[in-house]
């Protein structure tokens, strides 16, 4: 009976292992343009640059690990070695030359180590290539605008886009979505019309503030096709969580017929007023 009963108790241990190794795994999922209930980890990247600052982050960590430990290993060797019982007579060792060295010298090391890919990647955040793509995002309470510049026969027109609730993912879709080719740079120019906003894409490792009469600019470049998932990301009012962001990354071929398509549905005049109800 008890060795019945035991070898319930281990099943249920095990399945519960299970469990937790299981929801451990689901946890540290990160999705692919939007995130995963229980997620821990990054969105999967798909530029670059959003590749670069998740290898950087997860060095940190590693790094910061290995230093707590180190902290740790020191701290136990104290309490063992210099505890009452097992070293009765204290030492006086007010100084120590090369540990105070090592315990200068090392971080400053370590900084180091950490500063050289930091500025590498800030230095191609704030790189200025040749923009294949431009376009204009404004921010409003609360939702979006985006401008298309005139391109040849193609652009010249601005659209809203809105929270959709009906869609999923929820609170993450919109009922117009900005529209880029995969494998071309694009420029994104930010502004806001009122208070200040920040237009955010993990996917694609960038975020930049929208402010009032200031035009700041970023730029990316997606490799991998798919819909991505964004929020405003700057405390904004009462609604600021209902200011998502929705970017579709599409072919080139796709790219120019949306172009086509979208110039006739978001029909504008030069000054940008929106005429598409009257078309």
């Amino acid at each position: 009976m008890r060795t019945s009963q035991a070898q319930h108790r281990s099943s249920w241990g095990l399945a519960a292992l299970g469990a937790l190794l299981g929801s451990s795994s689901s946890a540290l999922a990160a999705g692919i343009g939007q995130p995963e209930p229980w997620q821990m980890n990054r969105q999967v990247p798909v530029t670059v640059e959003a590749a670069d600052l998740a290898t950087f982050e997860n060095g940190l960590h590693w790094l910061a690990f290995g230093i707590s430990l180190f902290v740790l290993a020191l701290i136990l060797y104290c309490v063992f070695k210099f505890n009452e019982k097992t070293n009765p007579t204290p030492s006086r060792t007010t100084h120590n030359t090369m540990i105070e060295v090592a315990w200068t010298i090392i971080p400053v090391l370590i900084l180091v180590a950490v500063a050289i890919p930091s500025f590498r990647t800030l230095r191609t955040q704030l790189s200025d290539p040749k923009a294949d793509v431009l376009v204009k995002v404004i921010g409003h309470a609360w939702y979006w605008s985006y401008e298309y510049p005139v391109e040849g026969d193609k652009g010249g027109f601005t659209f809203d886009a809105n929270v959709d609730e009906e869609q999923q993912p929820k609170l993450l879709a919109t009922d117009n979505d900005m529209v880029v080719p995969v494998g071309k740079i694009v420029k994104v120019q930010v502004t806001s019309g009122d208070v200040i906003h920040s237009w955010a894409m993990p996917s694609f490792g960038g975020k930049i503030d929208a402010i009032p009469g200031r035009l700041n600019q970023w730029w990316f470049k997606a490799d991998r096709e798919g819909t991505y998932h964004g929020q405003c990301s700057e405390l904004c009012g009462a609604r600021h969580a209902y200011m998502p962001i929705t970017v579709r990354v599409v072919s080139e071929q796709a790219y120019a017929e949306w172009l086509t398509e979208a110039k006739t549905k978001y029909a504008a005049i030069d000054n940008g007023a929106r005429l598409a109800d009257a078309r």
